[in-house]
């Protein structure tokens, strides 16, 4: 990217996150620019998204994920009132992760939570160890697995754009904490349908609406928790 694209695109990163509300440093946004450039980069080697415009990348990878965030300190600082993980950091499971996406920004924009991404793809986990290394993310860890087959336990597991809801949590279930733990899966418009299919054990108790700026979609999060 050349040095006048790479000033748009931060300046838009920059107007994007304080619409949202967003507060962010000076190094987290430079961190944002910098897995951006490395999507890019692995991108053409690696086949790691659809979306090859560095414009389009950030609108509907960056600020999508970062759409996010703000619920997710919100249920962080929930967490550490309640006490549930008292003495230990959040861990935090980023399911069919593909690109980092939301895992790396969940992993930038949060620096106290412990964040996991899994793939079944050998090479998109192998990226997400190189951006741990290239963006000195020390919170960040790249999994070869299949979700089911993980026995660690997580406070948050989170998707985006992965399975349908009922699969999501039928996978996934493993590997979520007791009794403290939560699913959030970020989704387009509100999958009625998928709610009603969930197994009878698991409750959604919050559907969040969100809007991402610059894109002009329906995207919203569905907090569930086992019963």
């Amino acid at each position: 990217m050349s040095a006048s694209t790479t000033e748009a695109l931060q300046a838009r990163l920059r107007e994007g996150a304080a619409a949202m509300g967003l507060e962010l440093s000076a190094p987290q946004l430079a961190q944002l620019m910098e897995f951006l450039a490395l999507l890019q980069k692995w991108n053409k080697v690696y086949n790691l998204t659809a979306v090859r415009d560095p414009q389009e990348m950030l609108t509907h990878h960056l600020l999508d994920s970062l759409a996010a965030v703000l619920p997710l300190r919100r249920h962080l600082a929930q967490l550490a009132q309640s006490g549930a993980v008292q003495g230990r950091g959040v861990r935090l499971l980023d399911v069919g992760s593909g690109g980092g996406l939301p895992g790396v920004v969940f992993a930038i924009c949060c620096p106290e939570l412990d964040v996991s991404c899994v793939d079944t793809v050998g090479k998109k986990a192998a990226f997400i160890q190189q951006a741990a290394v290239a963006l000195k993310l020390r919170n960040l860890h790249g999994l070869h697995a299949r979700v089911e087959t993980l026995t660690e336990a997580f406070d948050v597991v989170s998707c985006r754009a992965f399975a349908s809801l009922p699969d999501f949590v039928v996978w996934s279930r493993s590997a979520l904490a007791a009794p403290h733990g939560v699913w959030l899966a970020m989704k387009g418009k509100h999958p009625a349908d998928e709610i009603a299919g969930l197994p009878a054990d698991v409750k959604v108790f919050h559907v969040e609406q969100l809007t991402v700026p610059g894109l002009d979609a329906e995207r919203c999060i569905v907090w569930m928790q086992p019963v």
